[in-house]
């Protein structure tokens, strides 16, 4: 067995141990007006239930919302007080996003609202010489029941 098949079984070993575990929630973080509007910049999304505040009032949601695609965006890059180290993986070179199986956006994220996320690693499996890892994560709004999104995120390991 090579030196990468070898640190490829040894993590797998570890991570599979990991399975059901979640993080401590990130920080709040609030989804300020302006950065919906850099958003809508970006993304070309101008639509007035993003970035039309007078307007927004009267719709649908009581006030202007983030693009879902920015929550996608902010959800595995949402700040922490305390950095969370996963476990060392002899070998690993890097992690890439890999893409999701699941997306849902129950909720929206209004312009002013803080939102928090949390992840349970739920797969961890060898694919394409790599492992690829399935991760639920939930973006919750401060003082809502019902959360802004849910996703199973997956990542490839590259040793």
């Amino acid at each position: 067995m090579s030196d990468s098949e070898t640190n490829i079984a040894n993590a797998l070993n570890v991570l599979q141990e990991r399975i059901g575990e979640s993080s401590a929630p990130t920080d709040w973080f609030e989804v300020t007006q302006d950065r919906i509007n850099d958003y809508a910049d970006v993304s070309m999304d101008h639509q007035w239930i993003h970035v039309d505040v007078d307007r927004a009032k009267d719709g649908p949601f009581g006030a202007p919302i983030a693009h879902g695609n920015l929550t996608i965006a902010i959800m595995g890059h949402l700040p922490r007080s305390v950095r969370e180290e996963g476990p060392k993986l002899e070998g690993q070179k890097l992690s890439i996003n890999y893409g999701f199986d699941r997306i849902r956006m129950p909720s929206p994220v209004k312009a002013g609202s803080k939102v928090r996320a949390t992840s349970t690693l739920k797969r961890a499996e060898v694919k394409g010489g790599m492992i690829e890892t399935m991760n639920e994560v939930v973006v919750e709004i401060e003082g809502q029941d019902k959360p802004a999104l849910v996703a199973e995120s997956l990542g490839r390991m590259v040793f």
